[in-house]
């Protein structure tokens, strides 16, 4: 069967080729991908940045966003169910993975499909222990590739959620920053509660990108324009700051962006070597003064997959235009570079009908 490809640590080794089948066995579920969004962590293993390789092998199957079909009955799936699989798995030892939260994992041994140690999702066929599957509503339908990067978001709120109640906390003003996949399905979860919701991006007033912040009922801004630090002296500054850019001078800027008992919640990654600055008094007396908090937030608990697919189902009842537009690029599997040069919200490798 055929399977995306790549050798962690080696750049431009990305290919199509073929794999040997799995076998389901006595425990495994057979799953039909249909479906494999693309995000920028295959982009760094492609480019040879990130990524480990099963043991003892060199090369690593891509593709951590699936969709897929159930291929035959068992342990309590249908054949033809609609589901999507949760990505990191346990070390079996920490207190978080024995609680059932791999996302917090406390050891740092956890396994990833596609990125650590176990092969993706990007191949005709996989095998997943029933309790790593999702089921996925058939009104989502394809929609349900996006059930990944959604539950990255669903995650990162409920944690802010936390973190803002620790005293008495009613967040009015949002920020979002980023209009990648993470930024724009944050927007829609955000809107989906009633928060009066601002994404600032780079890209210009008109286009694609402020079209469908626009059709949610959040309003855009162009970082070219219009800075965060002006945005949030004009409205007074922001309840929650949702940052998903992956740029690490904004990811430390958002403390400045925060009103009084305000809460930052960082979403990107930048592992680049550089020193990174914020005026004093923003740390070293406003933080403290006004109570405000910032936070790293990756992976996400069972429970975030199934808040983000009952957002998205709900998404897709409510917005169903706009959310559709969020996948911009369909192509077969063949055709990965072109998805992993995609520049909008989000290209999916397709491998299939439901």
């Amino acid at each position: 069967m055929r399977a995306l490809l790549a050798t962690p640590g080696v750049a431009g080794t990305a290919r199509v080729d073929d794999v040997s089948e799995p076998r389901a066995g006595h425990r495994g579920v057979l799953v039909r991908p249909i479906e494999v969004g693309v995000c920028g962590t295959d982009r760094e293993i492609s480019a040879g940045l990130f990524g480990i390789a099963p043991p003892g092998r060199e090369q690593l199957v891509l593709g951590h966003e699936l969709l897929g079909t159930v291929a035959r009955d068992a342990h309590g799936f249908t054949k033809g169910d609609l589901v999507t699989a949760t990505v990191r798995r346990s070390c079996g030892r920490c207190a978080a993975c024995l609680a059932g939260s791999p996302d917090s994992c406390d050891t740092g041994d956890y396994l990833e499909r596609g990125i650590t140690g176990l092969d993706g999702f990007a191949s005709e066929l996989v095998v997943e222990d029933p309790e790593n599957l999702v089921l996925v509503p058939a009104s989502l339908g394809r929609l349900g590739v996006l059930a990944e990067p959604a539950s990255i978001c669903a995650r990162g709120l409920r944690h802010a959620h936390l973190i803002g109640t620790r005293q008495p906390w009613a967040p009015t003003r949002t920020l979002v920053i980023g209009t990648g996949a993470i930024g724009m399905l944050a927007t829609f979860l955000l809107r989906l509660r009633g928060d009066e919701v601002w994404n600032a991006g780079l890209s210009p007033e008109g286009s694609e990108m402020a079209r469908l912040i626009g059709a949610i009922g959040a309003r855009y801004v162009t970082g070219a324009e219009v800075s965060a630090t002006a945005l949030a002296e004009e409205v007074g500054g922001f309840d929650l700051v949702v940052e998903a850019t992956g740029d690490a001078r904004v990811m430390l800027g958002t403390l400045g962006l925060l009103r009084r008992n305000g809460v930052a919640c960082l979403l990107g990654l930048d592992g680049r070597a550089q020193q990174v600055s914020l005026a004093g008094r923003v740390i070293g007396h406003d933080t403290v003064l006004q109570n405000r908090a910032i936070f790293g937030s990756v992976n996400a608990a069972r429970v975030d997959w199934l808040a983000a697919i009952e957002a998205l189902d709900r998404a897709c009842a409510r917005w169903p235009d706009a959310l559709e537009a969020c996948v911009g690029l369909r192509v077969p599997l063949e055709r990965f570079d072109e998805a992993f040069g995609f520049a909008g919200v989000k290209a999916t490798l397709a491998l299939g009908e439901p």
